[in-house]
């Protein structure tokens, strides 16, 4: 995925996701003044789930996603023998591009594709390859619930149908972007302040002086890099970067000439010359950035969704070392900027990506029924918290929702373990239901002394929600792949890559500045201009739709 994280806006638990993730909702996402509905499947004659036997393929479009082996974990060994669901996963085999072309080719799709709202989600339902979910979202109760009319209007195609069921749709803040600092590291050079780009900076200096062994700044596969950017600019979040447009009024721009992006891009270069930066953030696997971030060999560490890693690794190295662990901090800002207005990620009511059902599928039906379920309430304690008895018992109401779990003692006492299957099961949430867990999640929270929060769930509350910004009107401007402007975006794309990694690697801060000229220029010949010219309108579309036009 380009994008991994855009997720990322993501929220909560999606790969790029955390265990704990809380966030909102409004009327309009059908959960919030009335609570959820009974978990009692189909309004009518329906797939009844537990009767019959139902085995699925599923395939995650993307590079990085491998599906755990279901029924190895707690909760899906759960779901398969006692709701005699079984699904197969279908690998991208590390080149989701090629595997999504050469099942087009062969006309071989799996029952299930889960993937981004993007131009390849556009050419399956342009090619007929989807079923239309309308009927059965009218004949089953939690997404058209818990989902709402507002976001699945916005998911309806051209064509009148809605083919998609989203994952971690919501109508208020979440989102994990931004900044953790190693706390025995901090304590140990004086906790000096960590607000500016200059004391970050200064910081980072004194690690590398102090501690050899440790990477001052480590930024995952990039996702730290797109998080600093927004240290340079107010109200500019990692998806501008990311995406290579930004706002200008009532267009959409370059990003190359974004003087925001110019400064950051200098400053990371400055970092990463001087050794600051992990050296092989362009290059590492998400385990290898995972495995510094467990073991603690890192001052500070910034990603779209940093809290995943984060929160199994404060947990691991406060067992080692009590004075150990990590801590979340205010988004970094250049001097002179509102802090406030500083937002390294961001949210959309869209949520992150979504499920289609292909007509390769024997009994569409019963997939949408299964997914139908884990929307509800029953699905989404189960999935994300293992089977009842285990880590909750029972339900109960809390402010908007009806059938909220009730957290068993284990759950504090079991931190290791609980963590430990919901990294597992981070990783099966497919239709994540951001609202139901947000809202069960923070009444127990709230319960608790600070130092038994769950630590994402204490940081998303405290700094992540309050730092993202609404990205919802940027969703869905992608264009065909096969067409004028849609070839134009894959050479920028390459431009964009090539151009960063090129900047990055640069001698001086006039290089890096020659190096963005020039991939102006080449993005100007591969037809940049007409390409944004594409996304603005699509911008403009989205805006008028969320205004009720």
């Amino acid at each position: 995925m380009r994008n991994k994280m855009k997720v990322l806006s993501l929220s909560l638990v999606a790969l790029l996701m955390a265990f704990g993730v809380l966030s909102g909702c409004g009327k309009d996402s059908a959960s919030g003044d009335k609570g959820g509905t009974k978990d009692s499947g189909s309004k009518g004659e329906g797939f009844v789930l537990g009767e019959d036997e139902l085995e699925y393929t599923m395939y995650g479009h993307y590079d990085w996603y491998t599906m755990p082996s279901w029924g190895e974990d707690e909760a899906s060994k759960w779901v398969k023998e006692n709701m005699k669901v079984n699904v197969k996963a279908i690998s991208s085999g590390g080149n989701a591009a090629q595997k999504f072309n050469t099942m087009i080719v062969g006309n071989d799709l799996p029952d299930v594709m889960w993937l981004d709202r993007n131009a390849d989600l556009d050419r399956l339902r342009e090619a007929d390859m989807l079923v239309p979910l309308d009927e059965y979202i009218e004949k089953y109760p939690h997404i058209k619930e818990w989902v709402g009319e507002s976001t699945l209007n916005m998911l309806r195609a051209e064509d009148g149908h809605i083919y998609a069921i989203p994952n971690w749709y919501t109508m208020q803040p979440n989102g994990n972007s931004g900044y953790v600092v190693n706390e025995k590291i901090y304590k140990e050079l004086g906790s000096p302040k960590l607000e500016t780009t200059d004391d970050l900076y200064a910081y980072l200096k004194q690690v590398k002086e102090k501690y050899p062994d440790v990477v001052p700044f480590e930024a995952g596969q990039g996702g730290g890099l797109d998080v600093l950017y927004s240290a340079f600019g107010e109200e500019h979040p990692n998806m501008f970067m990311s995406n290579h447009f930004v706002p200008n009024g009532d267009k959409l721009s370059s990003i190359f000439t974004d003087p925001v992006f110019r400064e950051a891009m200098v400053y990371m270069n400055k970092l990463y010359s001087e050794r600051l930066i992990s050296q092989d953030t362009l290059t590492q696997t998400a385990e290898q950035s995972k495995e510094k971030i467990v073991s603690g060999r890192f001052a500070v560490f910034a990603e779209s969704s940093p809290t995943e890693s984060a929160n199994l690794a404060d947990t691991q190295l406060k067992a080692e070392d009590p004075d150990a662990g990590l801590k979340m901090i205010w988004p970094i800002h250049k001097d002179g900027l509102d802090k406030e207005k500083i937002t390294p990620g961001t949210w959309s009511q869209l949520g992150w990506n979504v499920n289609v059902i292909t007509k390769a599928a024997k009994n569409p039906e019963a997939i949408f029924a299964f997914y139908d379920w884990m929307v509800g309430p029953k699905g989404q304690s189960t999935i994300f918290w293992g089977p009842e008895g285990l880590y909750w018992d029972g339900t109960h109401a809390v402010e908007g929702v009806d059938e909220a779990p009730v957290f068993t003692e284990k759950y504090t006492t079991d931190v290791e373990n609980r963590d430990k299957l919901m990294n597992v099961t981070n990783s099966l949430q497919w239709v994540g239901n951001t609202v139901f867990l947000d809202k069960s999640k923070t009444a127990y929270e709230m319960t608790l002394p600070e130092d038994q929060q769950n630590w994402a769930t204490k940081y998303q509350m405290s700094i992540t929600w309050k730092t993202q910004l609404n990205s919802t009107e940027f969703q869905n401007l992608s264009p065909l792949p096969e067409s004028e402007e849609g070839m134009a975006e894959q050479r920028v794309n390459e431009i964009y890559d090539e151009a960063r990694a090129k900047a990055l690697h640069a001698k001086s801060e006039d290089e890096v500045l020659k190096i963005l000229d020039q991939a102006e220029k080449d993005a100007q010949t591969v037809g940049y201009d007409k390409l944004l010219e594409f996304k603005t309108q699509k911008w403009q579309d989205n805006k008028a739709k969320m205004a009720g036009n």
